[in-house]
């Protein structure tokens, strides 16, 4: 009997229930421990589905850690998409609160996110630098139009660069303050959105 119940209790999730399920699954699986250590019948097991029907969702398991990859990407672009015609500076404190809220709430997902770059698999660091790609022209579209910021891209051809590398700083940062600094978020707001003003106004 128990077991008809778990049947039917696992068909009612919806395909895209179920996928997000996985999902979240792999994860926290993924931000716990490396990729050659995470295995695909943990994740099952964990969920509760058969392995067959994991890889109905994911053929393999470099599929599978790309979509929670790009999942994660997607999310943190959704929540810190540039409002138009509100200036940076004015943006920046808030959508850095809304990052760093995300970071709190999802850990395990930001962990699994910036695990992808060491990933021994060449396809997956692709879907991880094609992720921080998207995060970098965000970033500089709304710059490029904002009446201040504008005008230092035709005067300095480093600016790419410079923001580039503000997003490994934040990054580093965010990761070192969930190891548990004792920092608070709005100090380690205040420290990014220094960081990211001070490369670009000198």
């Amino acid at each position: 009997m128990a077991a008809n119940q778990g049947e039917r209790t696992r068909r009612r999730l919806s395909t895209q229930e179920r996928r997000e399920q996985l999902l979240a699954v792999g994860a926290r699986l993924f931000s716990e421990s490396p990729y050659d250590e995470v295995w695909i019948e943990q994740v099952a097991e964990i969920a509760g589905v058969s392995r067959g029907l994991l890889y109905h969702y994911f053929p393999t398991k470099r599929d599978f850690f790309a979509a929670v990859v790009e999942r994660e990407s997607e999310r943190m672009l959704r929540m810190t998409a540039a409002v138009p015609g509100v200036p940076v500076r004015e943006q920046l404190a808030a959508s850095l609160d809304t990052y760093l809220e995300y970071v709190e709430a999802h850990a395990h997902g930001y962990r699994a996110f910036h695990r992808a770059d060491a990933a021994g698999d060449r396809a997956v660091r692709k879907v991880y630098q094609q992720a921080l790609a998207a995060q970098e022209k965000q970033i500089l579209a709304a710059m490029s139009a904002d009446p201040e910021f504008g005008p230092v891209f035709e005067e300095r051809p480093d600016v790419r660069l410079a923001v580039r590398g503000w997003l490994a700083f934040t990054a580093a940062v965010c990761l070192e303050w969930l190891r548990g600094s004792d920092l608070s978020r709005e100090q380690v707001r205040d420290l990014c959105a220094r960081a990211l003003l001070g490369v670009i106004t000198r």
